[in-house]
């Protein structure tokens, strides 16, 4: 899953594609990790919970625009990254399990061509359960792939009909048993607080999601997203204090089982941790490519947002104008939006993020925070801990409110 941008006032550039220079009083000394985000904008059902750019496929995927599109969109993207390494992508959607395994093959060589990928970069696959997508998975590994993230969602028949899902829980158990054997690292989502859910209910996916014993779990708490089916017709969901006692049976019985709570909604066992996702959090840096992706790239003099056309047959046909067309907006990061955006992904982190890191990041001295990072500490949502940025148990719970201090 791709970083939705912070909803921070915008310095837009009228042309898109140019970025002017800045004067900046604090430069950055180098460069933060790279990654890669991939979107695959269709899905054969937009499911009513869903606010991500995805798009009901009407005949079969457009494979052949598709790539020649992607491959327009990086080279022209090649100028801003030279010479830098890539350390993990990330293939998004949609349903990106609906490419056929010769157009996944196509897809990394093209990557492995034009980037400088690390011979053992994190590539990662989002897929969905349905029993057609699950016979590639051995395909999508021998190409590259060496991590999947399943969207099971649930294992309970009603939900998932609830949910729109097309799979079945038959289907998502046989899933995951392809993935297990067609790559070391697996990852399931799922989500609680769903439609008429018990705290029964909850466990019981929870504990079969556990049996699976996959390196890692995503957890999410159901969302009724603005501009969504779900928000147009609410469903009747479980109330704050059912959904706050699932969250603590997931926290617990994680633990005991011997999966770590790293971030929000990420619990992983030792060495399994997504690596991509961590990038994200810890501020680095990510190009995005394909319809709706965005990114964020740093220059020793400025850190820019990048994000693309939405609607697909749109970003094809201007992508292969090669004349920055699909570039729906490019802005620069103020210095004033830069402590909030930092702070906002790594107070996600159960950990932190060590306080030199703010400096290295956002090219920003301390004392551009510090009124902030004052007042949350006086207020107790703050680990008082010098030399590191971490929520206390009490700004665990009350995280938004934390977050909310850096936006000032």
């Amino acid at each position: 899953m791709h970083p939705i941008s912070a909803q921070v006032p915008e310095e837009r550039i009228k042309k898109p594609g140019v970025v002017p220079r800045i004067s900046a009083s604090s430069a950055l000394t180098s460069l933060p990790p790279l990654s890669l985000y991939v979107h695959v904008p269709w899905c054969v059902r937009k499911c009513p919970y869903c606010d991500f750019n995805s798009h009901e496929l009407k005949n079969e995927v457009p494979e052949r625009e598709y790539l020649a599109a992607l491959q327009a969109d990086l080279e022209q993207a090649l100028p801003l990254i030279w010479g830098r390494q890539v350390v993990s992508i990330f293939i998004g959607g949609g349903t990106p399990s609906l490419l056929s395994a010769k157009a996944l093959d196509e897809m990394l060589a093209m990557f492995r061509a034009c980037l400088n990928v690390l011979p053992d970069a994190e590539i990662t696959m989002e897929a969905n359960p349905g029993t057609v997508e699950a016979g590639r998975f051995a395909d999508y590994a021998a190409s590259g792939v060496n991590r999947m993230s399943l969207g099971i969602q649930s294992f309970d028949d009603r939900a998932l009909k609830a949910l729109g899902r097309i799979h079945d829980a038959r289907q998502a158990r046989e899933a995951i048993e392809v993935a297990q054997r067609s790559v070391d690292r697996v990852n399931l989502d799922l989500m609680y607080a769903l439609p008429g859910q018990s705290i029964e209910a909850c466990a019981k996916d929870l504990q079969q999601a556990m049996a699976f014993q996959t390196g890692h779990l995503s957890l999410y708490h159901l969302t009724l997203e603005p501009n969504t089916v779900f928000a147009k017709y609410p469903p009747v969901v479980p109330d704050d204090d059912i959904s706050a006692a699932m969250q603590d049976l997931i926290t617990e019985a994680t633990s005991a089982g011997g999966w770590e709570q790293y971030e929000v909604s990420a619990y992983a066992k030792p060495g399994q941790r997504c690596l991509h996702n961590l990038n994200y959090w810890e501020f680095g840096d990510y190009l995005g490519i394909g319809p709706g992706a965005h990114g964020k790239l740093s220059f020793h003099d400025k850190i820019i947002r990048q994000a693309k056309l939405k609607n697909p047959a749109s970003w094809i046909e201007k992508s292969v104008r090669r004349d920055g067309s699909h570039i729906a907006e490019e802005r620069i990061i103020g210095p004033a939006e830069l402590g909030f955006e930092f702070m906002l992904n790594a107070l996600r982190l159960k950990d932190g993020v060590a306080s030199s890191s703010f400096k290295e990041h956002t090219g920003l001295s301390l004392l551009a925070i510090k009124p902030a990072v004052d007042r949350a500490r006086a207020r107790g949502l703050l680990d008082p801990e010098l030399g590191r940025f971490r929520a206390s148990a009490l700004g665990w719970r009350f995280l938004n409110d934390l977050q909310a201090e850096f936006l000032e």
